[in-house]
């Protein structure tokens, strides 16, 4: 290999800190240091003192202490200090965004030399206020940027912060690896409708609970996850006579998830709003041969991931009737459903793609710049 680059993720927390952006991030470590490349990983610890990780692979996971969290953002100037000084050995800096420290890192840490990819998983939501504090940083960080990730075509053409930089975006959608076997055994059952995910306002899991109401009594939901609205969700199953109908398994290790995938018909991503800016578990299940019902959000690849009519019904989001009605679809052609989900999740959505598409996007930028650094030298 011609130039071989060093890379340096950055971003909010690693595993054993679950989230789908900290899956992703250990993803490409693993990954990439497996396709002869180097890759280490800058990030948050959970706790005030700073914590170093060499792997099996020999990547290096540097955790800075952390101070707590404001706007879930976590608070670690740390990581401004090892960005600055252990930046220096690396030619990319590849940042998971959102985050605001990462972000503040990075200016503090005048890597003027350096290569950056923002990896964009998604635009800031909630913290609308914070946000206007913010976008000065964000906007200088589009600017220095040399490439930008978007998880899907859609996204990156209706996310409003990208629309002035589309010549630097990629799609590189997110990829999980295949599973061991995927199971059409006996065990599924086409009428037990699973929903994974934190159990708040956005997933939308209150839509997902009035659908029972439409559909069919022998029709079960299994909702997996913890989350602030639990309490107010289960309520609401008391509410409308469903707690025969609508379990809570509450946290599900990923160990414990292809047996659940295999006996469940369909799935259901009921999230309202395009904080789900791309829904990784759909592609879990549709990796295991499992229909999906999700909902069409202005601003998401979420209905790009699940193609309508193909891997699984989109519908319009806030509308239990939609939901049933689609389920009640799938059901009717389930196999035709589920071997398209199969085709889809192969097509685009592995580790294996995902990987290689950002080793051919390193590579090219590495030596792109030093094409540069040549032209500019002579």
């Amino acid at each position: 290999m011609k130039n071989v680059p060093k890379i340096l993720q950055v971003g909010k927390f690693y595993p054993p800190v679950v989230g789908g952006i900290e899956t992703t991030m250990q993803d490409i470590c693993n990954g990439i240091n497996a396709s002869g490349l180097t890759c280490d990983v800058l990030c948050s610890n959970s706790i005030k003192s700073f914590q170093l990780d060499i792997l099996d692979s020999k990547a290096r996971i540097y955790r800075t202490k952390s101070y707590g969290k404001v706007a879930n953002t976590s608070i670690t100037p740390q990581m401004i200090y090892f960005l600055k000084n252990v930046g220096k050995a690396y030619d990319i800096i590849h940042l998971h965004l959102p985050d605001p420290m990462a972000n503040l890192a990075l200016l503090c840490a005048n890597l003027h030399d350096k290569i950056v990819i923002l990896h964009w998983h998604s635009d800031i939501i909630k913290q609308k206020y914070l946000l206007q504090l913010y976008k000065p940083l964000q906007s200088w960080l589009l600017k220095r940027a040399n490439a930008i990730i978007g998880t899907s075509p859609k996204y990156i053409k209706q996310s409003p912060f990208l629309k002035a930089y589309q010549d630097k975006c990629v799609a590189i959608p997110s990829g999980i690896q295949s599973p061991q076997s995927i199971q059409s055994s006996p065990i599924r059952n086409p009428k037990l409708l699973f929903a994974l995910g934190r159990l708040v306002g956005y997933k939308g899991f209150e839509y997902a609970i009035k659908m029972m109401q439409y559909l069919p009594q022998d029709y079960c939901l299994c909702i997996g996850g913890k989350g602030e609205l639990e309490s107010s969700l289960k309520a609401l199953v008391s509410d409308l006579n469903l707690n025969h109908r609508i379990s809570f398994l509450g946290f599900i290790a990923d160990k414990d998830l292809p047996e659940l995938y295999a006996k469940s018909g369909i799935f259901i991503l009921s999230s309202i709003t395009k904080n789900e800016a791309f829904g990784l578990v759909q592609i879990e299940a549709m990796s295991h041969g499992v229909p999906v019902v999700s909902c069409s959000i202005e601003g998401s690849g979420v209905d790009w991931v699940n193609q309508n009519g193909y891997s699984g019904i989109v519908v319009p989001p806030k509308d239990p009737k939609a939901l049933a009605q689609a389920v009640l679809e799938i059901s009717k052609n389930h196999d035709f459903y589920s071997k398209n989900a199969i085709q889809r999740f192969q097509e685009h959505f592995t580790k294996e793609k995902m990987i290689s598409s950002l080793k051919d996007l390193y590579i090219r930028l590495m030596d792109q710049n030093i094409n540069d650094k040549s032209i500019h030298s002579v």
